[in-house]
């Protein structure tokens, strides 16, 4: 159950009133349009960033974004993505010794806590916030778990396509995840084959990647699978493959059309089918706006999405200069994920960890655990990311970071080891603890040593927000910069910059966007 402030600050986020269409369409963006637009397009934009986007009109403002995206990342990737030659790929039955199997497993794990770490890198440096949000959507919508694929390479490469597509066009990128080694694995592509198809690709690609459920036959599926055998990967390189001697070339009938399909042909098929852009629209509309989509405004968006050959930036633009994103009640209406709050406070409070592997299993922490969604529904979002673990982990993270340097601060702040004991490390290694107990323990050492990264200038930051002599003027500009609504609590003490900013960050108004 939520705490009553937090149920509160949801409920009071959905009774404002919403200013005229007119009204809202007509006037240049104001500091508080500009702040709205960018935390939901990018993670906890400064000051700074908020007063440059104050005075444009809509399409200035979603222009400047779309014209900024990235396609690849500024950030180095671990070096051994660059590794070329065989895969190290045992599985059951190959010859390979238990031991080796053991430090191969090791060795993906240590490689994808990295990679979790360098996404994150990325997410605070990149000059495109909306580069990053896009990839992490995609990612969320065609789901695929280093859990089940193992190799975080592959997983890497995932990434990499996802971002070159993430604002490019839908159907390309459909294309691109289809025939991608890390799906192939994941959605068991690779044992799809002549006589005996595995239908777990072709059911997926039509009920979350395109169509949405209701909108297919089981025997839409049926025939969809057979078009799809022969997909395969190589496993030296780990790049796709088609094996033409385990794929089914007769004639098949996906949604009233028949032919000799390949799975090409069928994702087209799926392409032309209106029920697609209606259902991307309305995952990006949840994304963006609202957990509820407007029908009417997604049918509009979804004709325009399909007329411009499913562009991305066409649906996004529409999305970015509608009356409903900027309307009252959509404000405050989503919760943010644990991505939103650890990197948006981290980039909001100018904090650069010098290690971002920490904040990055903070993350997961949470429930956000990148490059392994909990299943292929991918996170759900909104209220699921807060129950009462994670409010627990949300609340030391914040109390934490914000934790100060003087030692009567210090002392009257949490620890972490009175929260959970230090256990012996044999203990933890030989998993003798319990595996909640076990998780809690890694998940605040992880915490702590990514704390210890990170300083923060309260006196410095506050300057940069608002230069009032008033103390209570230079708290409402905090205030303004911090919450997507009210606070729940009257602020403490606004002439102490850390004691303000600890209670802003502490308060149920800090979890919304």
């Amino acid at each position: 159950m939520f705490p009553r402030a937090f149920t509160f600050c949801i409920l009071f986020a959905g009774v404002s009133p919403i200013a005229s269409a007119s009204a809202l369409g007509s006037a240049p963006l104001s500091y508080d349009d500009a702040r709205h637009l960018l935390n939901r397009t990018g993670f906890g934009a400064t000051s700074s960033e908020i007063e440059r986007y104050v005075g444009m009109s809509r399409e200035q403002a979603a222009r400047k974004l779309l014209d900024g995206a990235r396609t690849t990342a500024l950030t180095p990737p671990p070096a051994w993505t660059a590794e070329v030659g065989p895969l190290r790929y045992p599985r059951p039955g190959d010859n390979a010794s238990q031991m080796e199997r053991k430090l191969f497993q090791q060795e993906q794990v240590r490689e994808g806590l990295e990679l979790r770490g360098w996404w994150l890198s990325e997410m605070l440096a990149t000059p495109s916030p909306l580069t990053e949000r896009m990839t992490l959507f995609w990612h969320n919508h065609f789901v695929s778990s280093q859990q089940k694929v193992k190799l975080a390479l592959l997983m890497y490469r995932q990434n990499v396509t996802l971002r070159a597509h993430a604002l490019g066009n839908f159907g390309d990128l459909l294309h691109a995840v289809a025939r991608d080694p890390a799906m192939v694995i994941y959605l068991d592509s690779a044992q799809n084959r002549k006589g005996t198809p595995n239908e777990n690709f072709a059911r997926e690609v039509m009920e979350l990647f395109t169509l949405g459920e209701g909108r297919y036959a089981e025997q839409d599926i049926k025939e969809a699978a057979r078009a799809f055998t022969g997909w395969s990967i190589d496993r030296d390189s780990g790049r796709f493959m088609f094996r033409p001697f385990i794929h089914d070339d007769g004639v098949k009938t996906v949604l009233g059309k028949s032919g000799n399909f390949d799975g090409d042909e069928v994702l087209d098929i799926l392409l032309a089918q209106p029920a697609t852009a209606e259902f991307v629209v309305r995952k990006l509309w949840r994304e963006f706006v609202s957990p509820d989509p407007d029908e009417r405004q997604v049918s509009r968006i979804a004709r325009r999405f399909r007329d411009a050959r499913y562009d991305i930036e066409v649906a996004l633009n529409d999305i970015f200069t509608s009356d409903a994103f900027y309307a009252k009640q959509s404000r405050a209406s989503l919760v943010k994920s644990p991505i939103d709050l650890v990197v948006g406070t981290l980039r909001q409070f100018n904090m650069a960890p010098s290690e971002p592997t920490p904040f990055a299993v903070a993350v997961a922490g949470m429930g956000q655990n990148l490059f392994s969604p909990p299943n292929v529904k991918g996170w759900p979002g909104q209220e699921t990311w807060i129950n009462t673990s994670s409010l627990l982990a949300r609340k030391q993270f914040l109390e934490r970071l914000f934790r100060g340097d003087d030692p009567s601060r210090m002392a009257a702040l949490p620890r972490t080891e009175s929260m959970a004991p230090e256990m012996p490390r044999q203990a933890l290694q030989q998993g003798e603890l319990d595996p909640e107990k076990a998780r809690q323990i890694r998940f605040m050492r992880e915490m702590e040593r990514g704390m210890q990264s990170v300083r923060f200038d309260s006196s410095k930051w506050m300057s940069q927000v608002s230069s009032a002599p008033d103390p209570a003027r230079r708290a409402a500009d905090a205030e303004r910069v911090l919450l997507a609504t009210a606070p729940q609590a009257e602020p403490d003490a606004p002439g102490d910059p850390l004691a303000l900013v600890r209670s802003l960050v502490l308060d149920a108004a800090y979890q919304l966007k």
